[in-house]
């Protein structure tokens, strides 16, 4: 097993759709890391409103800006991926207090997998925390405004989106 490099991270998650709060702890990872890898996971365990190709081709929009990440998607464990991709660090975004307990069992867990991963808890900035793709994804599927939540990019990718359900 070759040695991860702990300048190189993982930001794994469903990004169902990419938020603003998403945005933002990659833009703060970007300046700690030397390499930032999104990965956009094809979870069999949900029904994403998103195909994998559209959420990685919305994150890569995104953040098309930050020359020191990258997008991809991936499937199976996110240890398995980050091994893959020579990061030695996971990033994973708190919102509230009751984030934490899933998060941590979930970096236990991935810890008796493969013990070379760290985990890296980030915060959003206040403004963020109460963002979640899948309230988004409510507010826009009833119809409600998102501009102050996603980048345009999504926000067009939901017009699109739910005009060819109407």
């Amino acid at each position: 097993m070759t040695k991860k490099s702990k300048r190189q991270a993982v930001y794994p998650g469903t990004f169902d759709p990419i938020t603003n709060g998403h945005h933002d702890l990659v833009r703060r990872a970007a300046t700690i890391f030397d390499r930032v890898v999104i990965g956009i996971a094809a979870n069999p365990n949900k029904v994403p409103m998103f195909s994998l190709e559209v959420r990685v081709d919305l994150a890569k929009r995104v953040l098309a800006d930050l020359v020191n990440v990258e997008v991809m998607g991936y499937s199976g464990l996110t240890v398995d991926f980050a091994q893959q991709q020579n990061c030695g660090v996971v990033i994973r975004g708190l919102r509230a207090v009751s984030d934490f307990e899933f998060e941590f069992q979930l970096a236990n867990m991935s810890r008796h997998l493969d013990r070379e991963v760290d985990y890296i808890f980030l915060t959003p900035q206040e403004q963020f925390t109460f963002i979640s793709s899948t309230l988004v994804r409510e507010i826009a599927t009833l119809g409600g405004d998102v501009s102050k939540f996603v980048h345009p990019v999504v926000e067009a990718a939901f017009a699109k989106r739910l005009k060819k359900q109407a």
